[in-house]
């Protein structure tokens, strides 16, 4: 066996072993790929949402604790008020 025929044998066997992986064969179907699309872009939104939320809470929360900087925690307090104030007409 030449040096070539090797080299196909091994680039065929590779490509069966690709076609076989669980990723190749979950998007072999129209419908299961968008499913699964479908899932990991509702994963994401809900994943971006709360990761947004904790990082404001924590960032309004901070903000609130600076009251010693004269302008942040004017500043600060403008955002609390304003924040309650959205809170009471809800």
């Amino acid at each position: 066996m030449s040096n070539l025929e090797q080299q196909m044998t091994a680039l065929n066997d590779e490509v069966a072993r690709m076609n076989a992986h669980w990723f190749m064969r979950s998007n072999a179907s129209t419908g299961r790929m968008l499913w699964f699309t479908f899932l990991r872009g509702l994963a994401f939104g809900l994943g971006s949402v709360v990761g947004a939320t904790i990082l404001v809470s924590l960032l309004v929360y901070s903000l609130s604790s600076i009251d010693f900087v004269p302008v942040l925690g004017e500043w600060a307090a403008e955002v609390i008020r304003v924040i309650e104030g959205q809170r009471g007409t809800e």
